[in-house]
Parts: C-alpha cells; structure tokens; sequence
C-alpha cells in the first residue's frame, strides 16, 4: 500500500527555465539507467524475497519507494526547468521569459532542432516530463533485471547503483544552475548510500559465492586465457591467488597450444586449488539443500497470505 505526502523528499529549487538542460535531464527519469528504472527493479525484485528473506524484503521495498521519490524529485525538476513552456507554446509573443532565453536565430533554430530529434521534448509534451531517456527512446521494462536469487540480484543492483551515480555525475558538468547541482548532488549522494546499502545485504548472505547455488568446477575456475597478441599485461586478476576462492591463477600463454593439448579442455588437469570435483559436488549439495530448505519453510504449504493486518487502536 503506497501513501503519498505531496512534500518531496528533497526541496527540489531551479534558479531559471533551462529546457535544454530539461532534456539531458530526462535520462534519469525515463533512461535505462534512471530513478523510474531502479524503482521498478527492487519493486519487482522484492517479491521473490517477500517470505524467504523478509529482511531483505524490507530493504528492497524501502529503496524501491524511495527510488519512486526520487523520480518524482526529478519530474518536478524537469518540470521546473520546461516552466512556462506550456503557456508559451500557447502564446505567439517575443516577450516571453522562455522567447528571451531563446534570443536571436541560431538559438530558436537550435531548439527546433532538439525538438525535431526529440519529438516529445516540445512538440508532444507541451512542456512536462516524458516517460523516455534524452533523446526520445520510450521507457521500456526491459531495463529491469530480476532473477530470483537474492545473491544475483543484490548484485545487479550494486552495478545500477554505479551506473546511475556516474550519470548524476556527467549532469551536473553540464548545469551551471546551484540549485539544480544541489538537487543533483543529493540524488547522486543516495545512490552511493543505496550501493553500500546492497553491498551489506548481499555481505549477510554467506555464503554467497559464486552466485546461486552451482559451484564452479575446479579444472577451470583458476585458468587465464591470454587471448590477444601484443603487450600481455600481468595484475591481481590473472597472478597470484583469486579473491574469492583463493585458488591460484593459472596463465596460460598460449591458449590454441593448450587447447589442441588439452583435448579441447575434456582433459584438463586440477592445478593451483584444493578444490576437486567431489568437494565442489558435495559444496552445491549443501547450499542446495541449505537454500531450498530455507525458501520451503518460509512458504507454508497450501493456503498462502502475503500479509497480516494489526488491528491499532487509533489514538484520540
């Protein structure tokens, strides 16, 4: 059940009408990277959670909402940006503040042109937000990624997290606005605080590596393949032992030599790790059974109720 307080989060403030900002701005209301785009993810995410992990179901659900605040903090912006292009459209004189800032030819010609490869920027919307990125592109549900397994999704998020801070971060390089940058700056800064947010959930989910349940076989969770020539360049990611695991990287130069050897990796050796085939057999058992015990006695078997209403005694 949703309530809405018409007070947004974050006193959301435009010095000036600056539609062309407006535009830039709509990636983080309609793009694939955007407010709309991570409410709807934990939203939708949130229901596989709801009885196996209610912890976790409370978080996803807490962002979810407020990722729906933040959208509309952006709306408003956007629309505070467009002010008075609805009545300008409606209105064929010079005069007007939005005419002002578009003062002389190249500027007029310069927002037709925005308005011609963006359609709805002024010509469909009439100066309100348009559910679509920067350019036009329609917000579209296949932004949201959901797979049903905690550890996966806690890791999806941690990435859109990343990649909608980065955005906030490009935008306020192109806004000389202070208030906008303050409502930008405030956004960007939740995304930082969702990332940790995550980055903890997922860290109380042990173990939760690799993601899922299936573990990986030990003849080659440790190889590096050098697959381009030139400049081979050597780091923690191909030397020394994994960070996850801790089994020991194993480079292979040559990659045809060792596959023509190999038997096309049919007869590849156990080297650099402990593991065998039979622990990590015997580790995706566990986890299995751990994790589909945990989900089955979390679900009760036949009638089903998603919630429990209190009765509360209004107070007087």
């Amino acid at each position: 059940m949703f309530y809405h307080i018409k007070d947004l989060q974050f006193n959301a403030r435009v010095s000036k009408p600056d539609p062309r900002f407006a535009r830039l701005l709509l990636e983080q209301f309609g793009g694939p990277n955007g407010e709309l785009k991570a409410a709807m993810q934990y939203f939708v995410q949130a229901f596989a959670a709801r009885q196996p992990f209610p912890k976790e179901y409370d978080l996803l659900m807490d962002i979810a909402t407020e990722e729906f605040s933040h959208l509309e903090i952006v709306g408003a912006t956007i629309q505070m940006l467009l002010n008075g292009v609805n009545g300008e459209l409606k209105d064929v004189a010079d005069k007007s503040e939005i005419m002002q800032l578009l003062d002389g030819q190249d500027a007029k010609e310069n927002m037709i042109h925005q308005s011609m490869t963006n359609p709805q920027f002024l010509n469909l919307s009439g100066g309100s937000p348009t559910l679509t990125d920067s350019n036009g592109n329609p917000w579209h549900g296949s932004y949201v990624t959901a797979n049903g397994d905690l550890t996966v999704d806690l890791r999806s998020n941690i990435a859109a997290e990343s990649r909608a801070k980065i955005v906030y971060e490009y935008l306020m390089q192109f806004t000389d606005d202070k208030y906008v940058k303050e409502t930008l700056q405030f956004l960007m800064t939740r995304e930082i605080a969702h990332f940790q947010m995550f980055e903890a959930a997922l860290n109380n989910i042990q173990p939760n590596f690799p993601p899922g349940v299936q573990q990986g076989s030990p003849r080659y969770s440790n190889k590096y393949f050098n697959m381009s020539n030139g400049s081979s360049f050597r780091g923690p990611w191909n030397e020394g032992v994994s960070p996850e695991q801790g089994e020991t990287w194993e480079y292979i130069e040559n990659p045809v030599e060792h596959v023509l050897r190999t038997n096309g990796m049919l007869d590849e050796e156990i080297v650099g790790t402990t593991r065998t085939m039979e622990s990590a057999k015997e580790k995706t058992e566990e986890i299995s059974k751990k994790r589909s015990e945990h989900i089955k006695n979390a679900v009760p078997k036949g009638e089903n109720q998603w919630s429990k209403y209190e009765h509360h005694e209004h107070v007087k």
